[in-house]
């Protein structure tokens, strides 16, 4: 198996839009493979002249470590020297890796997740090519009062850092939905709305497995409970109810946790983003 003869497929949005239960549904289907996110990219980058390089951060070759271990690849751990300086070292590792652990599972695609790669969109097409990447969206208030709450009630300060203000959780979602639009145009970019994938699972999952190349299998929808169990670890808590049946997360935490005077605070900053205008940039209209 050469290092691109897998299918590769990128999914992203802001954190707490529903990212790891698509990745369940996904990762369910005969011939998706998926793992626990991987947070590799950013830990990669490094500022100024150094990313114009293409220079690593010292930080990746740990983080790398780190998921070829989870990830049951811990062998190719002797494929990075002692010093990796370049980006395209640590990406040829990872993407072997993730070939490895797919053919392991005697499937043909990869699937991808780290939410936060949104942002590394550029570099992840240069790096792996023919990459196809899945823009998951949800409505902006429900996902600022979801990483209000998390970030205030989970105790995984390595993680969420000190609980986020508002304006953090707004700036968060804002610029999640950005990145993303900045590639809807392109014919290997496809956007599902979190809100129509809860409403109607199969007919939005049929969208994905068409974008995908690939013939849909009802299999997606009863086994995604058990696929993440696999891509969810034990101390990420705030993911627990992924396999739980399907329904909408939307609606009333933004009233419970803020009151009026943020809520229309909230809301009026959110109004920079048109999720229709959005929606008629993506390329692929099959919904």
């Amino acid at each position: 198996m050469d290092m691109y003869s897998t299918q590769s497929i990128f999914l992203g949005g802001c954190p707490r839009s529903g990212t790891t239960l698509l990745q369940s549904l996904l990762g369910a289907h005969p011939k998706i493979a998926s793992f626990p996110e991987s947070h590799l990219f950013q830990n990669l980058r490094i500022r100024y002249l150094s990313r114009s390089l293409g220079l690593a951060s010292i930080k990746g070759k740990k983080q790398l470590n780190w998921f070829l271990e989870e990830i049951g690849q811990a062998e190719l751990k002797s494929k990075l020297s002692l010093f990796p300086l370049f980006i395209g070292q640590y990406v040829s590792v990872f993407t072997e890796a993730l070939n490895k652990a797919t053919e392991a599972q005697g499937k043909l695609v990869w699937l991808e997740k780290s939410p936060e790669h949104i942002r590394y969109i550029q570099l992840f097409e240069h790096l792996i090519p023919e990459t196809k990447f899945i823009h998951l969206i949800r409505n902006g208030g429900d996902v600022v009062a979801s990483l209000y709450d998390v970030s205030h009630n989970h105790q995984r300060r390595d993680i969420w850092g000190e609980p986020w203000t508002i304006d953090k959780c707004v700036k968060t979602w804002i610029d999640s939905v950005q990145f993303s639009s900045d590639h809807l145009h392109k014919p290997n970019h496809l956007l599902i709305r979190y809100e129509q994938l809860v409403a109607d699972p199969e007919k939005v999952l049929i969208q994905l497995c068409r974008f995908l190349g690939l013939e849909f299998d009802v299999v997606m929808l009863t086994a995604y409970g058990e696929t993440a169990q696999k891509v969810v670890r034990p101390d990420e808590t705030w993911k627990a109810s992924v396999g739980a049946p399907i329904k909408s997360a939307n609606g009333k935490k933004f009233y419970e946790l803020f009151n009026p005077e943020e809520q229309n605070y909230i809301l009026e900053k959110l109004s920079v983003i048109n999720l229709e205008d959005l929606e008629a940039k993506n390329h692929h209209a099959y919904v």
